[in-house]
């Protein structure tokens, strides 16, 4: 017999395992989930997603779906009715995944070097996020989320924002969201936090805090 369900592959840590999370809960989706330890993947997980060996992995009725805006996209296709992820006008929905991939592919390797980044270098790294991070929340102006109204795909993609970078702010000592740098982002971070359904999916603040403070003393002492 075929295997049913649905299954998600993620680690506990991982921000963009969360995408896929708050996109069953927002589709009221029932899910098993299984916390990979990444140094020691399971038989499971590399069977299910052999090319990149990455999570998320979204297995529905037997069949994976790697990559979490992908597998964001693919929920919101398989199951219809009820939340609309993504918009309902093409050119929406166009501009929307052009600034997940912005995000994905800019934003996100501008901030990652804050982590670790010390002294003048850090100071650098810093603004070159805060340049990326500024462009992105063009998208927000006038809007109460990306997307629009409602907590939408542009959302979930970046969503993750509002609690690990406040991490990665304490953990290095940097400052990168700012009420003076970065006015509309600020506030979208606290409305992002008070939606159910990413409030009852977060890690808790303090056991993240700690495995990122021990992997920054980690990697600067590498």
């Amino acid at each position: 017999m075929a295997e049913k369900g649905v299954k998600v592959f993620g680690m506990w840590a991982s921000p963009m395992v969360i995408r896929v999370e708050w996109a069953l809960r927002l589709k009221g989706v029932a899910y098993e989930y299984i916390d990979e330890d990444l140094g020691n993947k399971s038989d499971a997980m590399l069977r299910y997603n052999p090319v990149t060996k990455k999570v998320p992995v979204l297995v529905h009725d037997g069949k994976p779906i790697a990559e979490s805006a992908i597998i964001v996209e693919y929920i919101d296709e398989v199951w219809k009715n009820g939340y609309a992820i993504m918009p309902a006008d093409p050119y929406e929905r166009a501009q929307a995944r052009f600034w997940a991939k912005y995000a994905d592919e800019k934003c996100n390797a501008a901030i990652f070097p804050v982590f670790t980044a010390t002294g003048e270098a850090q100071s650098k790294v810093v603004h070159e996020a805060q340049q990326c991070l500024k462009t992105l929340e063009k998208a927000l102006e006038g809007k109460k989320f990306f997307g629009g109204d409602t907590f939408g795909y542009l959302d979930i993609v970046v969503g993750w924002y509002a609690h690990w970078l406040p991490i990665i702010e304490e953990v290095s000592g940097a400052s990168v969201v700012t009420e003076e740098e970065l006015p509309l982002m600020k506030a979208w971070f606290h409305r992002i936090l008070s939606v159910d359904v990413v409030n009852e999916t977060l890690p808790p603040r303090d056991k993240l805090l700690a495995l990122n403070k021990a992997r920054r003393e980690q990697l600067l002492s590498a």
